[in-house]
């Protein structure tokens, strides 16, 4: 990280396998950087304070809320968005599984909701349908495909 005279700060960002090194402002989100300078457009923005997971990401395989992170402070960590997802024009297996349970309406949540399911395979904590309404409880949907997207979540956890 180097620091320029009007503020903004150089950062190299691994997003998705990639390097990207970014000229961000000191107090930009990783949310705003991964939508506005590097064009990712999957990470969606909802409320803007963390509270309806629309803009979830991983971090070192972690979920986190990109709205509320600062940019600068993901500097060598690997983050992965929607768009890093599928391989060779195959969809995830998470996608699919979200395509096979019709977890899906309008679709705005439908990034956040996979990368945060993602999240929880990894964490091991898809393992009941109890489990998994508690632990997807930060990510929102307005159309309500709830019951489709445990649904789905339960079929991508192998359960």
């Amino acid at each position: 990280m180097t620091e320029h005279p009007h503020n903004p700060i150089f950062v190299d960002l691994w997003v998705n396998g990639a390097q990207r090194r970014v000229t961000v402002e000191a107090c930009a989100t990783l949310l705003d950087v991964l939508r506005d300078v590097l064009r990712l457009t999957g990470t969606k923005k909802g409320c803007d304070m963390g509270a309806c997971g629309a803009c979830t990401v991983l971090v070192d395989g972690r979920r986190i809320n990109a709205c509320l992170a600062l940019a600068v402070m993901q500097e060598g960590k690997a983050i992965q968005t929607i768009e890093g997802l599928s391989a060779n024009g195959e969809l995830h297996p998470v996608q699919r599984a979200f395509v096979a349970h019709d977890a899906l309406q309008c679709g705005y949540c439908t990034p956040g909701q996979i990368m945060s399911v993602l999240g929880l395979i990894i964490e091991g904590r898809a393992t009941s349908e109890a489990d998994i309404q508690e632990f997807m409880s930060g990510n929102l949907c307005r159309c309500g495909a709830y019951p489709n997207i445990v649904a789905a979540i339960a079929d991508a956890a192998g359960h």
